[in-house]
């Protein structure tokens, strides 16, 4: 608190502006020996001017102005000052010899001065009601760039804990930097896996719709973090900031990042953060001339504990969604069956890495009555979705292995649903091929109809189709088809298909549009309908092909 008196009661540059020489050269006189630094203007037209041109490192930080003024009144002076952004906050004190009545003052006051002396004027007087403007006037400054400073700092946070990958991440974290400390920033981070080292580099107060921080990934490279942690930091948790020469900050980032890091002429400040012990750190990297005081180590602090845990929360969500994705992939078939005239490929693409996991699912089944190809999606994403999938598909392979035909199969998986599960839905589409690969029987409850294509190259949806399991409503016979040699049969979920806003109908016929050109093997055909239809999808996709020679 006194380090703050002292630098609000310090000198100033203050302009003197009076047209009387002798009153302006005694007030400047007075402000000088008290230290200050003094520009004199005649008029207000010259004062005015002196303001608008001079640099915003420049500008004085208060006026002494005259009532009386040649060309127009100090007030109307002083309502001009405070209308320009520039000089809205600039302190105001009028003096006269002659607008000393109580009328005068109150409209000085009024139309914007801070103070208002009339003469014989005391210097003490006019040095001490100098110092008070400036003290306020500097505080409420301070302040106001707090508060703007503590908006920024929200606006970090929210940015960082945003963030999907270790990419976006950092650059979040270096932009918050720049924008917080008004400095140029790098930060440092391990990507959640901890495969790859980001560094990004970002510009002084970066705005929205300015540069983008610039990004450098350096694959299995954590020896720059690992250095920079064993520089502030070592083991411990919590933050730690250290202050380095600029050639100090050059011989430790020299190798990584094609020199990207090195945007310091001199002086750097380097601030670690961990919140875990045994946890790789985030650094931060900014002018050291930015920690002017406690304040600004007191923001940079909060920014890299909050980007910390925001890093930490990435990587225990990278973590988790791995683990799970493993458990829902040990639900599926590990291969498909091998059968004589069919020629079988699958793909299982699961969502973006920060979404939740889905219940698709599919299988293939050899029984009694020929080939049973299966695929379904249990309604909504959560590890609970993807345990009813299990149980599902290995319902469907018991009841299948008991030979039951295909509306038996959705009618006897429909009754387990309802009885254990009651407020799940699933949807699922049963293709059995009868033996020779001539003929084929559909089941539908409520998926995406199966894509047939010919081997001339047309291509048409088996469209029947009956209600969702686990609604216990009664299920319709299987249809039955005639397919010639060479077809193509194609199961897909919706994953595939479905984009937001847009038409599924329109989707489903540009799907079968491609199928009709896709290559004729099938593992090539499924590539070619990924690359084609599920980059960016939100959802898993499941796709089963099947070639009947």
């Amino acid at each position: 608190m006194s380090t703050h008196l002292h630098q609000d009661s310090a000198a100033a540059k203050v302009l003197v502006l009076d047209d009387n020489d002798t009153n302006r050269y005694i007030v400047s006189s007075w402000l000088r020996r008290a230290g200050h630094t003094v520009v004199e203007a005649s008029d207000g037209t010259e004062g005015l001017s002196l303001l608008a041109t001079a640099p915003d490192g420049d500008l004085p930080e208060l006026a002494v102005v005259d009532v009386r003024l040649p060309d127009m009144s100090g007030f109307e002076v002083c309502e001009q000052i405070k209308a320009d952004p520039r000089t809205a906050s600039l302190p105001v004190i009028h003096v006269s010899a002659t607008a000393i009545e109580l009328s005068d003052r109150t409209q000085g006051l009024h139309r914007g001065a801070d103070a208002y002396l009339t003469e014989p004027i005391a210097p003490d007087e006019l040095l001490a009601t100098v110092t008070a403007a400036l003290r306020y006037a500097r505080a409420r400054r301070r302040a106001e760039r707090l508060a703007t400073r503590v908006a920024a700092l929200n606006s970090s946070t929210l940015a960082v804990y945003a963030a999907k990958d270790g990419e976006t991440f950092v650059a979040a974290a270096a932009a918050g930097a720049a924008a917080l400390m008004e400095s140029p920033a790098v930060a440092v981070g391990l990507s959640p896996d901890n495969r790859t080292l980001h560094l990004a580099t970002a510009a002084v107060s970066p705005r929205p719709g300015g540069a983008e921080p610039s990004v450098t990934g350096v694959h299995g490279g954590s020896r720059l973090l690992d250095t920079l942690t064993e520089r502030a930091l070592g083991e411990r948790t919590g933050t730690e900031t250290v202050l380095l020469s600029g050639a100090d900050w050059r011989a430790l980032t020299g190798h990584e990042g094609s020199g990207r890091a090195d945007v310091f002429p001199e002086g750097v400040a380097l601030t670690l953060a961990r919140t875990k012990r045994g946890r790789p750190a985030v650094a931060f990297a900014v002018a050291a001339t930015a920690l002017a005081g406690a304040d600004d180590r007191e923001l940079l602090s909060q920014l890299a504990q909050a980007c910390a845990l925001a890093l930490e929360a990435l990587r225990t969500r990278s973590e988790e969604h791995a683990l799970v994705l493993t458990l829902q992939r040990s639900f599926l078939p590990d291969r498909l069956p091998e059968v004589p005239g069919v020629d079988m490929a699958v793909r299982y693409e699961p969502a973006a890495d920060d979404a939740e996991i889905g219940g698709d699912f599919y299988e293939a089944i050899e029984t009694p009555a020929g080939l049973l190809l299966a695929i379904g999606d249990v309604a909504g994403h959560s590890l609970k979705a993807a345990m009813i999938m299990g149980e599902i598909r290995h319902a469907l392979r018991a009841y299948a292995i008991e030979g039951h035909d295909p509306r038996s199969l959705l009618t006897n998986l429909d009754a387990l649903l309802v009885r254990l599960r009651p407020s799940m839905t699933v949807t699922v589409c049963l293709v059995l091929v009868e033996p020779g690969g001539r003929r084929i029987q559909v089941a539908n409850a409520g998926h995406i109809p199966p894509l047939l294509r010919h081997p001339d190259g047309s291509t048409r949806y088996l469209t029947e189709h009956g209600p969702l399991l686990g609604l216990n409503l009664p299920h319709p016979p299987a249809v039955s088809h005639d397919v010639p040699e060479g077809s193509t049969l194609l199961l897909l979920t919706d994953g595939l298909v479905e984009v937001p806003r847009e038409d599924l109908d329109e989707s489903l016929e540009a799907l079968g549009s491609t199928l009709s050109r896709a290559p004729a093997e099938v593992e090539e055909l499924c590539d070619h309908l990924l690359a084609m239809f599920g980059k960016g999808k939100t959802d898993d996709i499941a796709l089963l092909a099947a070639c009947l020679r």
